[in-house]
Parts: structure tokens; sequence; C-alpha cells
């Protein structure tokens, strides 16, 4: 894999498409029995609803799922990735087989309201830090086989992508430390290899372990766990030197204080890990004779 994934529009297609296959397979297995019901040649119009307020993430996942099983059907987008849409309100109408808006219509509603829920959470959190420097950035605590997919939403809701995986950067925990001996050790080891990650960056757990890291030469720091007085003399002693990133026991509510320290970064597992489905449902028409 390479380093780093580039979420633009060809990539999150075939992105979506790779996902939707999985999906669909894992649903429709040898075929929709219930789907069978319709007659092969009729058309339908179907219209799906935002139940609640959210920002919209996900439509290249949904189109996937249409157009996997009716290449020819027409999908219109009244609302986009990263808008907002209102309760009640069309997000997307399309028109095509039947049969087959019925067989993709979950796997489809699915995407769209995994992806719509951490574009929607991370715009909670987003709003929250507005005024200060402070980004809100995502972590790996995602939905196995679904990363790229949670990180695009992230990124939607207006966040930022922390690594994608293990492959891409080098991020320093306190067993890696133990394990390599010390922080001056570890730091050492890492600089060998600075030039195969997107960026080499050490959790500390403490304002000593800071300036052992930042003495080592630490670019990026992970400011594990630290109250408020503490995060703010840390913030102190850095004086610009290094990137400093917060992590471990980030709410809602304390989130604004957090920002307020004058912090770079502050990383969020909840984004993508504890979220709930915004509500959309699909209607179809009374279906008329074949088109």
């Amino acid at each position: 894999m390479t380093k780093s994934f580039d979420f633009n529009a060809d990539s999150v297609a075939t992105l979506a498409a790779a996902d939707v296959v999985r999906a669909l397979a894992e649903d429709i297995g040898s075929g929709d029995l219930t789907a069978a019901l319709i007659d092969p040649a009729r058309q339908g119009h179907a219209r799906v609803l935002a139940r609640e307020s959210a920002v919209l993430c996900g439509t290249a996942w949904f189109e996937a799922a249409i157009r996997q099983l009716d290449p020819q059907a027409r999908i219109v987008w009244q609302v986009r990735d990263g808008e907002r849409c209102a309760p009640n309100q069309v997000v997307v109408e399309m028109r095509g087989q039947a049969r087959a808006l019925l067989s993709a219509e979950r796997t489809a509603l699915n995407f769209l309201q995994l992806l719509s829920a951490v574009a929607t959470k991370t715009a909670t959190y987003v709003t929250q830090v507005a005024g200060t420097k402070a980004r809100i950035v995502d972590t790996r605590k995602t939905l196995p086989g679904l990363r790229l997919a949670q990180k695009y939403a992230v990124l939607a809701g207006g966040g930022t992508n922390h690594r994608i995986g293990l492959y891409d950067a080098v991020l320093i925990k306190e067993n890696h430390i133990a394990a390599a001996g010390g922080i001056a050790q570890v730091m050492q080891q890492a600089a060998l290899m600075a030039a195969q990650a997107d960026f080499v960056e050490i959790e500390v757990e403490n304002l000593d372990q800071l300036v052992q890291a930042l003495d080592a030469g630490a670019h990026m720091v992970l400011l594990d766990n630290m109250d408020l007085p503490t995060l703010k003399e840390a913030v102190r002693l850095n004086a610009g030197r290094a990137m400093l990133e917060i992590s471990g026991g980030v709410t809602l509510s304390s989130l604004r204080a957090l920002a307020e320290t004058g912090v770079d970064r502050i990383s969020i597992g909840t984004l993508t890990k504890d979220v709930q489905a915004v509500d959309f449902s699909m209607r179809m028409d009374a279906l008329q004779g074949s088109e």
C-alpha cells in the first residue's frame, strides 16, 4: 500500500465500489428472494428522505450500490457530501429497475447512515473548537474493513485525518518506549526511519517525558490523558518547538477548554467508533408499467 490515501473523486469512487461489492455479496448472496417477486421489466422511482438534521456523507457508496445492480439507473442528488440536510428533506431521487432499487436499498442506506453519522459527529466537534488553532483529528479506532470510508467521512465533516494505518507513519507509544529501552533510544531508531513515514510522533504521559522527547528532537508529540494545568504547562515548555496533540478522555463538554490550551491537534476515537446512525428512509412511488 502507498503511505497515504488521496481522497479525490476517482479514488473515492474506486474505494466505494470495492466496499459495496463486499456488502452486496453479504446481503444478496445467491439472490434476493423477495425482489424476485417483482417483474424484472418493471421500472421504479424512489427517493431518500432525511429524518433528522445531519451532514450528508456517503454519496459515492450509495451510488455504487445502486449502479452495481442497475448501471443505467438515474440518480439525482439534492444534497452533496459535506452539506447539511434538514428533517424530511429529500436528499436523492432515483429511477431504474425496480428489482435493483429494492435489492440495493439496505446496503445503500447502511453506508449513507454510517458515513453521515461520522461526518455529523465530526462537524459538531469541529464547531466546538472554532476560533482556536486546534484541529479535530481521527484515529485508527474504525470499523474493520471500513477505515478509509470512515476517514473520508471525517474529512466531509471538516476534520483531519491522522495516519491511515501502521504503514504510513510512526506513532511511538508507551509500550514502544518500554520495549526500546527509553525515549532517547526509540527516537534514535525513529530518526533512521523518518524517510519511510509521513511523520514521526511520540506519545508522552508527563512533563518530564515531554522534555526528554523535545531534547531528542521530536517534531510531533502526543500528550496523553493530561489535565488542563499540565497541558497548559506543556504548551509553555514546548514553546512552539513541536506540534502538540491531545489524546485520551476527550469529551464534547471538555473540548473547548482543551482547545484553548493552545495545542495544535485533538485526536478523538469517538468520531468513528461511537456513532449513532443517521435516520434515512427510502420511499418508492407506486410502480407503473415497464418503461
